[in-house]
């Protein structure tokens, strides 16, 4: 996919709740050559592999085709392809109000690790945690039960 494509997608599925990152974010995160995207059209991962470690850098759905199996197909390929690179340990942020992005998580084996209290401007409410989440790779359960 190209950042803009990248770009389009994450803000479909990031509006209304935060700002969607744009292409030109995006093409300087994939310069990197750490950083990679998985999925398609209609969801992606980006994530981050060095040292040992992954990080999912963000996730998206296209709202229309949510509850179809695209994020965990999207994560499971993010898990893969930082495994390939040489990760054994995953770690990823989530805003403690996103409920549906934390069932993902939860159901494929991430735990928390650790919370940023007041991280996430809400407009018009309270800010919101972020959960820091952690996965072992190497744990041969890692890919959930579908």
């Amino acid at each position: 996919m190209t950042p803009d494509a990248l770009a389009y997608l994450h803000a479909r599925a990031f509006g209304g709740v935060s700002r969607g990152w744009d292409a030109a974010e995006f093409a300087a995160l994939l310069d990197s050559p750490h950083v990679f995207a998985v999925g398609g059209s209609r969801g992606f991962a980006l994530g981050r592999a060095i040292a040992g470690e992954a990080e999912l850098l963000t996730i998206a759905t296209d709202p229309d085709a949510r509850r179809q199996g695209i994020g965990r197909a999207c994560l499971d390929a993010y898990e893969a392809e930082a495994l390939a690179r040489g990760a054994a340990l995953s770690f990823l942020e989530v805003a403690e109000d996103n409920a549906a992005a934390r069932a993902l998580y939860m159901a494929a084996g991430y735990a928390e690790a650790a919370r940023r209290r007041g991280y996430y401007a809400r407009p018009g409410a309270a800010r919101c945690d972020a959960l820091i989440l952690r996965k072992d790779l190497r744990d041969p359960s890692r890919l959930s039960e579908r």
